[in-house]
């Protein structure tokens, strides 16, 4: 069974999308009004869904059509609109300074990580959470190192955006509260979206 086939058959077992990102629904305020939102590798599409709600653009793309074709039932029974796109989202990250709002949960392919940080145009903004490596015993996740953040990575990769929020509560104090065994950030690329000009203007 190759890798799309795995999803394909995941997801064909699942019956729906679950929640958004809590870091997107956390801090969903710093959304500009308008613009192309991505949900990246986006599964049944909770995050796609979310965004479509706060009235952006929104594109989706899995490597799985069988999430896909799920995803636009979703959104044909909530009447919003949302351009899915079967891809591999390792072999074909978004092209540079096309997007407003990138959105990654539960996915890292580190190869790409520049190619997403290019992706944003200016004053965009990324939310990325996923797992960690560092988690305790009671939490799930992926085993795979290759697909678990390291202590601070997040920080280091986009350490040249300017970060608006970050957390990672670690493996300090009780280890039974907390938000454990994940990490996430938001951050935006450095200059003016024309989205967020255009609601300064429209108040003036």
């Amino acid at each position: 069974m190759n890798q799309n086939e795995k999803w394909n058959q995941r997801y064909s077992e699942m019956a729906e999308a679950g929640e958004p990102a809590k870091v997107l629904t956390d801090f969903s305020h710093l959304l500009p009004a308008e613009g192309i939102a991505l949900d990246l590798a986006c599964g049944l599409g909770a995050n796609a869904l979310f965004l479509a709600r706060q009235g952006l653009t929104v594109q989706a793309w899995d490597t799985s059509q069988v999430a896909l074709t799920k995803l636009q039932a979703s959104a044909a029974c909530q009447r919003l609109k949302i351009q899915t796109r079967q891809r591999d989202c390792e072999q074909h990250p978004p092209e540079p300074e096309t997007l407003d709002v990138l959105v990654v949960s539960h996915f890292l392919y580190r190869p790409i990580l520049n190619a997403l940080v290019e992706s944003l145009r200016p004053g965009g903004l990324i939310y990325y959470e996923t797992h960690t490596l560092e988690r305790p015993g009671h939490v799930t996740g992926p085993s795979n190192p290759d697909y678990l953040l390291k202590p601070g990575e997040l920080l280091d990769v986009f350490g040249q955006l300017q970060v608006h929020t970050y957390r990672e509560d670690g493996m300090v104090g009780d280890l039974q509260k907390g938000w454990r065994g994940k990490a996430s950030i938001v951050a935006s690329k450095a200059g003016s979206s024309p989205h967020f000009s255009q609601v300064i203007t429209n108040l003036a």
